[in-house]
């Protein structure tokens, strides 16, 4: 029997825009996503966001706040992933894209214009966003 698996994922926002990667591997691969990915054993998901987020763009998330959960059911790739979405509400760094055997591309979006396929917890990040008045 296959259990959950827990991840998470971090928004970072500049004027108006958000950061996206474009996915290279399943589930959803070549749709655009937030920076994230799995929560190790004993390490906190703000630590793993922190982590991720650092691993995948350079950036340092200064400080997170939570805005949401995301659920997601992959049934033909037989996963399921609970994630906190967190907010980096500061962040310092310059995106770059460190990890090309995973992530084809990235970005700034406009909020107004995001990438027609777009993974299920980033379009979740985006309805948390509008929700609480975000971007």
């Amino acid at each position: 029997m296959r259990q959950p698996g827990v991840g998470c994922g971090v928004v970072f926002l500049r004027e108006g825009h958000i950061l996206l990667l474009q996915r290279r591997k399943s589930p959803e691969a070549g749709a655009w996503g937030i920076p994230g990915g799995k929560v190790d054993f004993l390490e906190t998901a703000e630590m793993a966001a922190r982590r991720e987020a650092l691993e995948e763009t350079g950036l340092d998330a200064v400080s997170l706040s939570v805005i949401g959960m995301s659920e997601q059911l992959y049934h033909e790739e037989r996963q399921h992933w609970f994630a906190p979405i967190f907010h980096a509400d500061r962040f310092t760094g310059e995106p770059e894209l460190l990890e090309p055997e995973k992530h084809g591309g990235i970005g700034w979006f406009s909020l107004s214009a995001l990438p027609e396929h777009l993974t299920l917890p980033t379009r979740h990040a985006v309805r948390f966003l509008s929700e609480r008045g975000i971007g």
